[in-house]
């Protein structure tokens, strides 16, 4: 999933970004209210994890605009206030769920897929590689019904050069599809992904073009 977390307490966000990534998640970390209202408006996600207490702009604020939108993106509300009219307040607004820090990770990490379990209701992405069909929703690959075992991470990387039919994805792009905005993680991952990739798809008639200083595309004429 991507997951856009948005609370100010840098070290706590960083200690749940790094856990939500280990998961094969990708997390937008945005540490401001007016930065987290720039980003909800212009990016996509599968999921927020929103601070009530932020600067600039409240996670209320935040929330109540979302859905003024029509954003249907899941919210789950992290804040320090325990009284039950805040709880009340927050999932009136349109809040999915709820956590009072302190939290365990297992508990947040259990409420995230119980919000995926609900998405998956939807119909099923799936996009042909050539011989290859891979399942947006599962991060799955397949070749005549049987399943590849590609690892997570490029499979991610995959379902992104898919998506994008053809075109070409910068290296930035691709590192924050994989990593979220505000990733410290080095673009050069991004082409050890991309070699290793290219290795899984060749016998498959697969192939990544390397578009230098531009970025990478899918090819499915040649291996």
């Amino acid at each position: 999933m991507r997951i856009a977390l948005i609370e100010d307490n840098q070290s706590l966000a960083k200690g749940i970004a790094y856990q939500l990534r280990d998961a094969g998640h990708s997390v937008d970390l945005i540490h401001h209210g007016d930065d987290a209202d720039l980003f909800l408006k212009q990016e996509d996600g599968d999921l927020v994890i929103l601070d009530i207490n932020l600067p600039g702009k409240s996670g209320l604020e935040l929330l109540s605009e979302l859905r003024d939108r029509n954003d249907p993106r899941p919210v789950i509300l992290l804040t320090a206030r325990s009284e039950t009219q805040d709880r009340v307040v927050g999932l009136d607004a349109g809040a999915d769920d709820y956590l009072v820090k302190p939290f365990e990770m297992e508990e947040l990490a259990a409420r995230i897929r119980a919000l995926g379990r609900r998405k998956g209701t939807a119909p099923v992405q799936t996009i042909e590689i050539g011989p290859l069909k891979l399942d947006l929703g599962a991060l799955q690959l397949t070749e005549n019904g049987r399943t590849l075992d590609f690892p997570r991470r490029e499979l991610a990387l995959l379902a992104a050069l898919a998506q994008a039919h053809g075109r070409t994805v910068s290296k930035g792009s691709l590192l924050d599809q994989l990593y979220g905005a505000g990733s410290e993680t080095d673009d050069k991952v991004i082409e050890v992904y991309v070699s290793r990739l290219r290795k899984r798809l060749s016998p498959y008639g697969v192939n990544i073009v390397v578009q230098r200083g531009l970025g990478y595309s899918l090819d499915t004429a040649k291996a």
